[in-house]
């Protein structure tokens, strides 16, 4: 018997409510956008919606602006993996901006793969106030 196909889905995309880190809830979304404001503590990216899919590997990375770490040196795109945990799952995917903000205006192309599969693609730019 062959194993049935996961249905995916970007259920939203844009700026949302701050992420609690120790909670189990996904952030809000507050509007659908790809243009986010670069603002100190803004949380962006997008909801994936899985179905029959658990045990499969979700691989993601976040290419980002160039920018660098406390020693200077620049960092590499944000990588990781979770493991898709029900037969109807949902995962926020997204970053916030912290200090400096100067830095982090610009595109943010972020993806995530599903077994290998390429499953959802989304750039978010984000836009420094007018000076």
């Amino acid at each position: 018997m062959s194993k049935q196909k996961p249905e995916i889905k970007i259920e939203s995309c844009g700026l949302y409510t701050p992420l609690e880190k120790e909670g189990k809830e996904l952030p809000m979304l507050v509007r659908f956008t790809d243009e986010i404001p670069c603002e100190l503590g803004v949380e962006f990216g997008y909801i994936l919606h899985i179905r029959k899919g658990r045990g499969m590997k979700l691989t993601f990375q976040i290419d980002h602006p160039p920018f660098t770490d406390v020693e200077g040196n620049l960092r590499p795109p944000f990588t990781g993996e979770e493991y898709v945990r029900s037969n109807d799952w949902k995962f926020f995917l997204g970053d916030t901006t912290w200090e400096p903000i100067e830095d982090k205006a610009g595109p943010w192309r972020i993806r995530s793969w599903l077994d290998d599969e390429l499953i959802a693609d989304r750039t978010l730019t984000l836009v420094s106030p007018n000076p």
